[in-house]
């Protein structure tokens, strides 16, 4: 079956920024890609301002978040506050399309470096094309080529020559590994049986599952896994229904004691929250920010980041009860911040430990960003999972 929008979440869209000085096209350009209205155009300076993300399902790339941007040249106090909003953005993009309009190209080519320097791939484009003879295309394209050693592609937005062309392109230059991560990895097979433990709280949306376990779920019915699931209550009696012990239980990171304590021994361990831990961050880090969770003092500052941005419900846990386990552990005096969304310091440097959620709402690239932005500054990070299951004792009995 293939993919489709309504089955992709975000964080698992290709992301695509466009970027590019202001007035340089760069909106009619992703109006005429995508084949829609997507963003306003107009010939006054600043039209965009913070940047538009746009989900669609774009052939033969198939689902995309496209991202425009406020020009690089937006000056002012606003214009330094639009930079900040281009520069998350660029933190978000996993494929980097660099809008030329003019031969003055310094500051786009700083950009560029700058993708290349995150390993990020990135495509030079010239735009506007259609006010230019074929001859001047070709000689701008040529001074592109000799600046970035990189294939360039000419295209108009007012009437869609170079668009097809730039697409073929870009099919060639996303990233390898791009999809090819999976949930569950090699834990499973076809035919195993699977068990997820998933309470039903006041956090749960009413009426439906929280995304990871949908996304879990999904992975495994396509791996043509046996799937049963039930709500902590029901875990022994689940159990005691099965001929055989499932080969894997997956649960929530909340009950992870409880579920350890009453799981069959042959029966392997993890929860959702561990799983993402290594589909959209760095696991073996996180595990190592979980040994300075145990180094903690009621001094310490701990830094908690969550990715959604919902209003905070009872028994959060991020804002109560993670920080509930780590005040019984080290006192009341312990320190901790939760921000959410992208809402992220620039400086790590005040706090011991960060303890991010497992961002299933984020691209991985961004998420890997923020695990970057930690090592450079030296500061410990764990996610919510594999830092409950080492505040259980349980962090070496369990898959990670």
């Amino acid at each position: 079956m293939g993919t489709t929008l309504q089955e992709t979440p975000s964080g698992n869209r290709l992301h695509i920024g466009i970027f590019g000085k202001t007035n340089s096209g760069k909106s009619a350009f992703i109006n005429a890609f995508s084949g829609q209205s997507v963003s306003i155009v107009a010939d006054v300076k600043g039209t965009t301002t913070d940047p538009v993300y746009k989900a669609m399902e774009i052939a033969p790339l198939g689902p995309c978040v496209l991202i425009d941007t406020a020009g690089f040249d937006d000056e002012g106090e606003l214009g330094a506050m639009r930079m900040e909003k281009t520069a998350l953005a660029a933190q978000k993009t996993e494929l980097a399309l660099i809008v030329f309009a003019s031969e003055d190209m310094e500051k786009e080519l700083e950009w560029f470096r700058y993708f290349q320097e995150k390993k990020t791939p990135v495509i030079p484009v010239v735009s506007k094309s259609d006010l230019r003879s074929d001859e001047e295309n070709q000689e701008f394209a040529e001074k592109l080529r000799e600046q970035t050693k990189e294939k360039v592609c000419i295209v108009s937005a007012k009437t869609g020559a170079g668009i097809a062309e730039l697409k073929e392109w870009m099919i060639r230059m996303v990233p390898e590994d791009f999809g090819g991560r999976t949930i569950t990895g090699d834990l499973i097979s076809e035919g195993e049986v699977v068990l997820l433990v998933m309470p039903q709280d006041i956090q749960a949306p009413k009426g439906r599952l929280i995304l990871p376990q949908v996304q879990t779920m999904r992975e495994l019915l396509d791996k043509k896994c046996i799937v049963l699931s039930t709500t902590t209550d029901k875990l022994v009696e689940a159990l005691d229904q099965l001929k055989n012990p499932p080969k894997l239980i997956i649960t929530d990171s909340q009950v992870f004691d409880y579920v350890y304590d009453h799981k069959p021994t042959e029966s392997l361990l993890t929860s959702f929250s561990v799983l993402f831990a290594d589909y959209k961050g760095d696991l073996d880090y996180y595990k190592e920010g979980a040994k300075k969770l145990m180094n903690l003092s009621s001094d310490s500052r701990v830094l908690i980041a969550e990715c959604c941005t919902h209003a905070p419900l009872k028994e959060d846990i991020g804002r109560e009860k993670i920080p509930r386990m780590l005040k019984k552990k080290y006192g009341e005096t312990l320190k901790v911040t939760v921000v959410s969304g992208t809402d992220y310091p620039k400086d790590l440097t005040p706090y011991d430990l960060i303890i991010q959620c497992g961002a299933c709402m984020f691209n991985r690239k961004y998420v890997l960003h923020r695990i970057q932005q930690a090592k450079d500054q030296g500061v410990a990070m764990t996610n919510y999972g594999v830092a409950i299951a080492q505040l259980k004792g349980i962090l070496d009995k369990i898959v990670c």
